[in-house]
């Protein structure tokens, strides 16, 4: 990887690293479809007006079908999976839980893309899902654990659907352009996000017009940088970089999410976040290795 895109996506994941904490902050205000819908809406609409001056050709055929996919399953389910999970459970919980991508997105290459995953992989992936209980604190007789094991289920669920970013996006690369490639996912997935708030009643327009400046801030903020600046850039680094080594800088997030958890909302820590954390970071040591002989093809990663 180019050191500048190194360097680049380091500070990207610091950003993504406020996500969850936003959410959290903006739960009172906003239900997990309003915040999906105005967030990538709001992304739709900075790109939208530049679009005849964007770089390269607009998606076309079958090229147009998978970006409507890609932006139901990326921009409709996995936001709306991973807020609700983040209203539900603690944001520092949440942030460590990210440290798992890298595993559930091999499982998604092993089902999709035909490679082959070694044994300790799963076994990384098995240490995996025993921090995940260990985070969700379940020994404990004050804490209800099916209340914690489903807050971060949905926050893993969303991972899945966010591998389709990488999956899906990589292969249409060489044939549209990165941002128009963003956009037109970014319209579908807005325009399917509209669709599911008229059926559900869910009163996003009224919602958002009651919003102080300061969570319309934070809004804006995970509209242009978190999404247009960085969902291109993640397309700009794997079209020259291959997408494992790209998906290392991710693992940024988990530190950085679970400090401004507990500094900007004042979280309790609890020991399972610890024990949990090292066990995840025992699973992703084991799968995560490289082999000795000869290495793994290139496995696609996700981005928040």
């Amino acid at each position: 990887m180019k050191p500048v895109f190194l360097i680049l996506l380091v500070g990207m994941n610091l950003l993504w690293a406020g996500t969850a904490p936003i959410y959290k902050v903006l739960a009172e205000y906003l239900d997990s479809g309003s915040i999906a819908t105005l967030r990538f809406g709001l992304a739709a609409l900075c790109l939208l007006p530049f679009w005849p001056w964007l770089p390269g050709r607009g998606p076309r055929g079958r090229d147009l079908l998978r970006v409507m996919a890609l932006g139901a399953i990326v921009f409709t389910a996995a936001p709306r999976l991973q807020i609700e999970g983040v209203h539900r459970g603690q944001a520092g919980d949440t942030s460590l839980l990210l440290a798992l991508e890298p595993l559930i997105v091999a499982v998604g290459a092993a089902l999709f893309l035909g490679e082959r995953i070694a044994a300790r992989r799963w076994f990384g992936f098995a240490l995996g899902m025993v921090g995940v209980a260990l985070i969700s604190n379940i020994w404990r007789e004050d804490v209800k654990p099916l209340q914690g094991l489903a807050a971060n289920l949905l926050f893993i669920s969303s991972f899945v659907c966010e591998a389709a970013y990488s999956i899906i996006g990589k292969p249409m690369l060489d044939r549209v352009g990165t941002l128009k490639l963003l956009g037109s996912a970014l319209l579908a997935g807005t325009s399917l996000n509209l669709i599911l708030d008229a059926l559900t009643g869910t009163p996003t327009i009224a919602a958002a017009q009651s919003m102080p400046l300061r969570a319309w801030g934070l809004i804006f903020f995970l509209a242009l940088i978190c999404t247009v600046v960085g969902y291109a850039l993640w397309y700009v680094v794997i079209r020259e970089t291959e997408v494992n080594v790209t998906g290392l800088t991710v693992f940024v997030q988990p530190v950085a999410g679970f400090a401004l958890s507990i500094i900007w909302l004042s979280e309790p820590v609890h020991f399972g976040q610890l024990w949990g954390t090292l066990v995840i970071a025992a699973g992703l040591i084991i799968g995560l290795r490289p082999n000795g002989e000869k290495r793994m093809s290139p496995t696609p990663a996700t981005v928040n």
